[in-house]
């Protein structure tokens, strides 16, 4: 059973702050940094002293909404903190928007969390944003969602092995359906090809705004083969109108019937991974409290059932070795989209 979700709370970017007022807080912040004198520690011990806020940098309703919702809600009914918590959205720039104010509002602030994901990296290549990850303390990875390769169901491709077969001999031949420009369905099939020695400029690849879009495209033979999430393919294998030719998880997923990309002889394996970071300049102290605190959540029944009831795989992460993690997704993702010739 899915968990009731609070209704969203759309927040603007904030004003910016009088000159006066803005010298007067540099000062106050300058005086009482966690980082100075041993606060940072005493601030840990109590850690926290106030509700958590944590940023959805996107609408509400879609996947980093979700899992924001969902961490506020296990951390306040898991019994983790009491202090409470809030969740509150900043869309636009594919998450870049929200990464800014994030960052230049909240420097110090151990408090407030934001939700990033692995397209939040592609999104912070293909733009010009002011920053970027390296500029955030980050503290866990905690979801991952895998894509599937679906096929109409009265297709002629039974198996993947067959499909990529033709696809290595005329790769134009195969129009692939998928998500936005650059987003994790378009990483996957450009590294489908990659392993089957096609060239990113011969991929076809046809980018569609969403399921609603793409489902269609897939049924009527507009894509003959469609890369997206497996949950946007759950009702349509159930209803008998696709058939999944495999999933982009290094194992057999439990409950779908598909083998692995790897299974078919390609090694590749994609991760639409989701997970937290903080704001810079908290202290080594207040990182450690935060990240406890993530992990105490991360074993209560409340964050559990959120697992199941969305069918997310279990990818806890923490602290130095999430950013190591980062720094590798950055350098991958970045090299993939410039092969696309969608980076300089």
């Amino acid at each position: 059973m899915k968990l009731p979700l609070p209704i969203p709370t759309l927040r603007p970017a904030r004003r910016s702050m009088p000159l006066a007022a803005l010298a007067t807080g540099l000062l106050v912040l300058a005086g009482c940094s966690g980082t100075s004198s041993g606060g940072g520690e005493n601030q840990a011990a109590d850690f926290p002293t106030e509700a958590i806020e944590i940023m959805a940098p996107a609408d509400p309703g879609g996947g980093y909404d979700m899992t924001a919702r969902s961490i506020g809600k296990s951390l306040s009914e898991g019994s983790v903190i009491d202090s409470g918590t809030e969740v509150y959205n900043v869309p636009g720039g594919s998450g870049t928007v929200g990464l800014t104010q994030f960052v230049t509002e909240n420097a110090g602030n151990p408090h407030q969390l934001m939700v990033v994901g692995k397209i939040l990296v592609g999104a912070i290549a293909q733009t010009d944003a002011q920053v970027d990850l390296t500029n955030t303390t980050p503290i866990a990875r905690l979801t991952a969602e895998y894509d599937a390769i679906a096929v109409p169901a009265d297709s002629e491709y039974e198996s993947l092995e067959q499909l990529m077969a033709d696809f290595k001999e005329d790769p134009g031949s195969i129009a692939w359906g998928g998500g936005s420009v650059g987003g994790v369905d378009q990483i996957l099939v450009a590294q489908l090809g990659q392993a089957a020695g096609v060239q990113p400029e011969e991929i076809n690849y046809i980018p569609y705004s969403g399921g609603g879009e793409l489902t269609p495209a897939l049924l009527s033979g507009d894509v003959t083969a469609a890369a997206s999430g497996t949950a946007e393919f759950s009702d349509l294998v159930e209803s008998g109108e696709v058939r999944l030719l495999a999933v982009s998880s290094e194992e057999a997923i439990d409950g779908i019937d598909a083998p692995t990309i790897i299974d078919a002889g390609y090694e590749v394996s994609v991760a639409n991974w989701r997970g937290l970071v903080a704001p810079p300049e908290i202290s080594d102290e207040q990182r450690a409290a935060v990240v406890d605190m993530v992990e105490q959540m991360h074993e209560t029944e409340q964050w559990q059932q959120v697992l199941d009831s969305n069918n997310w795989e279990d990818y806890l992460m923490t602290g130095e070795e999430f950013t190591d993690y980062i720094a590798t997704e950055k350098e991958d993702i970045s090299q993939v989209l410039q092969d696309l010739g969608l980076t300089e």
